[in-house]
């Protein structure tokens, strides 16, 4: 049944979001664990870097082929039947954990993991613009969504390492993320949502995905997101690289840079969502890019005396940049074209975290270390904050977010 033939209104809105920040913190305990999974995948299958680096490239790649092949159906069927078709999926992936030993038969559950994550995650991120009230209420929502995404990805870690420290396998992990996403298939099966307007459901397929891909608006948020998904890679998969064996000032630092980096960043979205609904979100983006930039060229002047300060607190910045691109994205277009425009740039925020790791890890071997990567990193920042002040100059999408006040949420 698609959205247009239920009743509009109702909907228990709290429940709602309580359900969305938990789809966001479950997928994100196995997606953002792979970091500390991958040593344990290189010793039990004596594999390169490269080889096990196909752990992170496989999720992100299913990812970004369910969202971009199949957003269009949060438009279509509906978001209840999208969210509820993608947990399902998820769940019977992440329990299949359990049941696999084989090094291929991992990526493939991982593959199917990341396009089910792809498929519910463009039905929630419709379903957020159905229960905003503007388009700056869906910013400040967007921003508390994915400080959630940030407590999973602290608590993902955290539960790996206990399972290792216990003599366990990092298998399970996947075991308790399966079954909770079970419980989210109950509630989402409970509750009753609100209706969408959806005027032309029949009308909605993949060529909806690809007449967003073209619009401008879309591209340019998209591209956003891209940059701002380089800078964040480089803290998340190099960062313990560049630090490892320091031993100068601040050495204990070192040991907990992407822990401190990770709370940080997830303390900041819950506070983003408080600033971007009393401030205008050009100037509180800019700041924040501004600033992230000024840490990455802090950390390469500095040196790694500076490094182990400045790339974590870089989190602070980071947490409010792609919640506000996204929400903006998908809030310039129709909530009728809400699911299509968020597989869009889901498509292009996985194609980042794909290449621009890949990229920096090049450019560190053929130059002959990680720093040469984050010289790379630092241009990205560069080019991200200039975009970013000038956004803030023009603010191009101050007509089309306004239209979108009127026509969408003014009810």
């Amino acid at each position: 049944m698609s959205e247009s033939e239920r009743a509009p209104g109702g909907g228990n809105i709290g429940l709602i979001k309580g359900l969305t920040f938990m789809m966001f913190m479950m997928f994100a305990m196995t997606t953002d664990s792979v970091g500390v999974i991958i040593p344990q995948i290189i010793k039990s299958f004596d594999l390169g870097m490269t080889a096990a680096g196909s752990f992170h490239y496989a999720t992100m790649s299913g990812i970004a082929l369910g969202g971009v092949g199949l957003g269009f159906l949060a438009d279509r069927m509906g978001r209840k039947f999208t969210i509820i078709l993608g947990l399902s999926v998820f769940a019977v992936t992440a329990l299949a954990f359990a049941f696999t030993s084989q090094f291929v038969g991992f990526l493939v559950l991982l593959f199917l993991s990341g396009a089910a994550i792809g498929v519910f995650k463009t039905g929630a991120l419709a379903l957020i613009g159905d229960i905003s009230t503007s388009t700056r209420n869906h910013t400040a929502t967007m921003n508390t969504v994915e400080g959630f995404f940030g407590v999973g990805a602290i608590i993902g870690p955290a539960i790996v390492a206990y399972l290792l420290a216990s003599g366990a396998s990092w298998k399970w992990l996947y075991v308790i993320a399966g079954v909770m996403c079970l419980g989210l298939i109950g509630s989402a099966l409970a509750i009753r949502y609100p209706g969408a307007k959806v005027e032309a459901a029949a009308r909605v397929d993949f060529k909806s995905v690809l007449r967003a891909a073209r619009d401008p608006y879309a591209l340019a948020f998209s591209l956003g997101a891209m940059l701002y998904v380089g800078v964040e890679t480089a803290i998340y998969v190099w960062m313990p690289t560049l630090l490892a064996g320091y031993e100068g000032p601040g050495a204990f630092m070192a040991l907990y840079a992407l822990s401190i980096f990770f709370v940080l960043r997830a303390a900041g979205r819950f506070l983003g969502a408080w600033m971007l609904a009393r401030l205008r979100w050009t100037l509180v983006l800019a700041i924040c890019a501004a600033a992230i930039l000024a840490c990455f060229v802090g950390a390469l002047v500095g040196g790694r005396q500076a490094a182990v300060f400045l790339l974590p607190a870089s989190g602070l910045f980071m947490s409010i940049v792609y919640p506000t691109l996204n929400s903006k994205g998908i809030s310039v277009f129709p909530k009728a074209e809400h699911g299509a425009v968020a597989g869009v740039i889901l498509f292009f925020t996985c194609l980042s975290a794909v290449i621009s790791p890949l990229a920096m890890g090049a450019v560190s071997d053929a130059m002959g270390g990680p720093v040469y990567g984050f010289v790379l990193a630092t241009g990205l920042a560069l080019v991200l904050a200039c975009a970013a002040i000038a956004n803030l100059l023009l603010d191009p999408a101050k007509a089309r977010l306004a239209a979108c006040d009127e026509s969408e949420y003014a009810s």
